[in-house]
């Protein structure tokens, strides 16, 4: 049986190729009448009119009303002028669009959930193509499979699969889009028992740099699917995921909160929890904005086994490391537990996010985060510990693009201002708290969360992925039209 729920269904006029089937991509500056060379003069008014032909009002210039919303993301900092956006509807007009955005020379960028903090879903003088219209979620409870356009969220994935007690590995965030968060990796709080969201990716349908629809999973295009996990979004335009479920009726979780005063203890009890926990347990940690803005310490765990009594010691575990100022763990399903985290990082505001691996929580990394939280600039900022073990640190490093796969801590430092404040100070909290964790630091970092500067820490971050990554790279994207994302640099080659 197959359900859906969503918006305008994925559409094909034809069946997607894998590339291999297809034609290899040509060379710069040779064949299908479509290759060009990257200085070329953008031709803003043939691809209008060919776009306006293809969408009629769904495409959007400046000063069209719908263009402001179109251009909006979740970090209100991001200051980007694209020169249109492509609503697409289904996987026809995104490779359409991608085929007027090469002949036509404009730049390219892919706005799919919107939740973006470093401006990759817009590019200077380019076209956008917004997925946001491609949300519908096909699930499959007898294959247990999940199928979610590229467009979708995180939020739309779980409403679909909740009747039939399934979910998909997401993050914490629900408004996240499912694309960008599997494409380069994926933590969340079933990473221990079920990987990250990209270790649950079984297929993808994708829109080529030069306008072909291919498929890529292990049987069609298996070099295309190792590099999507983890790659990023610089192989192809990515209009539909399908995914491994889990029966999964409830998990244990919710947030314990202790004052600032006691974080040091708190910290190092879960580090010392951490190197016992079950594949099972998952616990975030951390520190967030208290009630009246001053940091609290917290701790967040996710117990994910068939009996969650099991879990109960490990909370009691937490309990005790403090005295709570919060204290909310319970029975939910995974979607309800989710919502805790609604609202914690308002759409609007503005954001600055830095990103280091922590091998283990060692007393000098504790210190480092708790000055950090003791001299945070904004009563809005945080700073986020996620747990990363169990099942996705058993996936052997050269499966797929990810690079790391032993035990750690992603840690986010999060700088958060109003809109309209000066931002010096708040930037440089985060700088100071990244340089500070830096020495006690694995090399590299979540590319998720890497800035489009950071291009020496991109390459340490896939370690020996790397060169495969590149030749991926500049198989599936010669010309370099998807550099929005900075998980790739451009191609290290002429042209």
């Amino acid at each position: 049986m197959v359900t859906a729920i969503g918006h305008r269904p994925v559409l094909r006029s034809r069946p997607p190729r894998t590339a291999s089937e297809a034609h290899p991509a040509p060379s710069v500056g040779h064949g299908r009448g479509v290759a060009v060379s990257s200085a070329a003069t953008p031709d803003v008014a043939s691809a209008t009119a060919l776009l306006r032909a293809l969408l009629g009002d769904r495409l959007h210039e400046p000063g069209d009303p719908a263009f402001v919303s179109a251009t909006r993301l979740w970090n209100a900092a991001v200051d980007r002028a694209p020169t249109l956006v492509a609503r697409c509807l289904d996987a026809d007009e995104v490779a359409a669009a991608v085929r007027v955005a090469t002949r036509c020379h404009l730049p390219l960028s892919v706005r799919s959930g919107g939740h973006d903090w470093a401006g990759r879903a817009l590019r200077d003088g380019g076209l956008v193509l917004d997925l946001t219209g491609m949300r519908a979620v096909r699930v499959d409870p007898d294959a247990a499979t999940v199928t979610v356009a590229g467009g979708a969220t995180a939020a739309d994935l779980l409403t679909a699969a909740r009747p039939y007690d399934l979910v998909v590995p997401t993050g914490v965030v629900r408004d996240v889009g499912m694309a960008g968060l599997t494409l380069a990796g994926g933590y969340g709080p079933l990473c221990g028992r079920f990987g990250l969201a990209l270790d649950n990716l079984l297929g993808a349908e994708v829109v080529l740099a030069d306008g072909r629809r291919v498929t890529a999973d292990p049987r069609h295009d298996a070099e295309l699917y190792w590099a999507l996990r983890g790659g990023g979004g610089n192989l192809g335009v990515v209009t539909e995921l399908r995914y491994r479920a889990h029966r999964l009726p409830a998990v244990l979780a919710g947030m314990i909160m202790f004052a600032l005063a006691e974080a040091p203890a708190v910290l190092r009890g879960y580090a010392a929890l951490l190197a016992e926990a079950p594949d099972e347990l998952t616990v975030m940690a951390g520190f967030l904005p208290g009630p009246a803005g001053e940091p609290v310490v917290f701790v967040c765990p996710f117990y994910s086994g068939p009996d969650l009594d099991a879990g109960l010691p490990w909370v009691d575990r937490l309990r005790a490391l403090g005295v709570a100022l919060v204290d909310q763990v319970g029975p939910l399903p995974y979607a309800d537990a989710l919502r805790m985290f609604d609202g914690g990082m308002a759409d609007g505001n503005h954001y600055l996010l830095r990103t280091r691996w922590l091998p283990a929580l060692g007393d000098d990394a504790v210190d480092a985060l708790v000055d950090a939280a003791r001299q945070v600039s904004s009563p809005f900022s945080a700073l986020a510990l996620h747990h990363f073990h169990g099942a996705a640190s058993r996936v052997r490093l050269a499966d797929t693009a990810f690079g790391l796969r032993a035990d750690h801590l992603l840690t986010e430092v999060i700088a958060v201002w109003a809109p309209g404040g000066a931002a010096g100070a708040h930037e440089a909290w985060a700088e100071r708290t990244s340089e500070a964790l830096a020495p006690h630091s694995l090399p590299g970092g979540y590319p998720n969360l890497l800035a489009p500067e950071e291009t020496d820490r991109v390459r340490l971050a896939y370690g020996p992925n790397w060169a495969r990554l590149r030749r991926a790279k500049q198989r599936y994207d010669p010309r370099d039209l998807l550099t929005a994302v900075p998980t790739l640099p451009p191609s290290e080659h002429p042209g």
